[in-house]
């Protein structure tokens, strides 16, 4: 893996072109979590020490290749201006009309940031010229999205091919922490899925069930295992069709030696803004709806994650969004949160919901590794070739 790191890779008065994502969420032009701008910091100082030229490529939204000024990374280059406290200088021209002479005035040691790379269809249209623009602005290039290497656009993948090419040090953390979870595992491992659509995450689970020791099932996942084992669900969110998918489960779990879990007892519900009743899974009458796991299936996966030695977690347990029904999830979170800190298991966490439960509970730095990257992390753990993974690895 070439990464930055590289002893002998000498970037003084170097003009580098740093990929990242910064891809916020903004309420009324206001950043409202700053979680992706803080996490490419390290990599933005050790290049700075470096006495590098930084040019920063990223995104925000849609856009859809027109210029939509409510999606400008100005807002953006000034909250990295404040946490870095350095000046960042904003480059709004269009890429085509910048001069390589006014990237050259570009001082060592300092930044610039370019507008939206989204603002031009050709980013994700990955057109060959657009990516050799692009590259002409660099002596060097260092991809740092993890979170958009599942895309094949201009400044993820196309550039790679007109200039050499770098990992940065927020996408090697992210793949070599994937890694301990897909190919260099320490065993005993276990996944902890869950979700409202088994049908969405099948991939994932017939990938890992290969590797895995225990695969955990729950939320509107497991509604469905229990649906299709003769379980009256009431009115549950649950996939009425997916018979041949669970059976597909259950074979390829038999043939690896991997166990299934599934809830033994559930928390339900008339509506989601009910209170809870606890029930065994063979008492749910019609009328109710399964929001949450039960004590004995809390102590059921507590005992597998102390049994473990590598812990991934990927969707809450339940209906989450309503305190009646967050106690799985929660307890989830403690117990590897726990175990972690007491340095007993390596444990990765991911997936939009997953990372809102561990915000919402500040527990983020009581894991070893939390994923922010979307799309990319469930492409990865599906087994998936991510095509900035490929082009990296191919320039040399």
């Amino acid at each position: 893996m070439k990464n930055i790191l590289n002893k002998n890779l000498d970037l003084k008065g170097k003009k580098v072109l740093l990929r990242v994502d910064l891809n916020v969420p903004m309420e009324n032009g206001a950043i409202t979590e700053t979680s992706r701008i803080e996490k490419i910091i390290p990599t933005i100082k050790l290049l700075l020490e470096k006495q590098a030229k930084i040019i920063i490529i990223s995104h925000i939204g849609r856009p859809k290749g027109i210029v939509v000024e409510k999606m400008s990374l100005k807002p953006i280059s000034e909250k990295l201006s404040f946490l870095l406290n350095k000046e960042v200088f904003f480059n709004k021209t269009p890429i085509s009309e910048i001069a390589i002479s006014e990237i050259n005035k570009i001082q060592n040691g300092s930044i610039m940031m370019l507008e939206n790379i989204r603002f031009y269809k050709e980013e994700e249209t990955n057109e060959i010229e657009f990516s050799k623009k692009l590259s002409s602005l660099g002596n060097l290039y260092i991809n740092d999205a993890f979170s958009c290497s599942h895309r094949s656009h201009a400044s993820v993948e196309g550039i790679t091919k007109h200039i050499p090419s770098y990992y940065g040090l927020q996408i090697s953390e992210e793949i070599n922490a994937l890694k301990k979870i897909t190919s260099e595992i320490e065993k005993p491992i276990s996944l902890i899925i869950g979700g409202s659509k088994i049908s969405t995450k099948i991939k994932i689970i017939n990938n890992l069930i290969k590797k895995f020791d225990n695969i955990i099932i729950v939320g509107g996942m497991a509604n469905t295992m229990l649906k299709h084992s003769g379980i009256n669900v009431g009115k549950s969110i649950c996939e009425h069709k997916c018979g041949p998918l669970i059976k597909e489960i259950t074979e390829n779990a038999k043939k690896h030696n991997c166990e299934i879990t599934i809830p033994t007892d559930v928390i339900v519900s008339k509506n989601l803004d009910g209170k809870g009743k606890e029930k065994n899974i063979n008492e749910i009458d019609e009328d109710e709806m399964i929001l949450d796991i039960g004590p004995k299936t809390i102590l059921s996966i507590e005992e597998k994650i102390n049994n473990s030695k590598t812990i991934l977690w990927n969707g809450p347990a339940g209906y989450f969004e309503n305190p009646n029904f967050q106690n799985g999830t929660k307890k989830i979170l403690e117990i590897i949160s726990q175990k972690t800190t007491e340095d007993k298991i390596f444990s990765v966490a991911g997936g939009g919901e997953t990372v809102a439960v561990i915000n919402k509970f500040k527990k983020f730095d009581s894991f070893t590794f939390v994923s922010t990257a979307g799309g990319a992390f469930l492409e990865y753990l599906e087994g998936k070739t991510l095509p900035a993974i490929k082009a990296l690895n191919q320039n040399v």
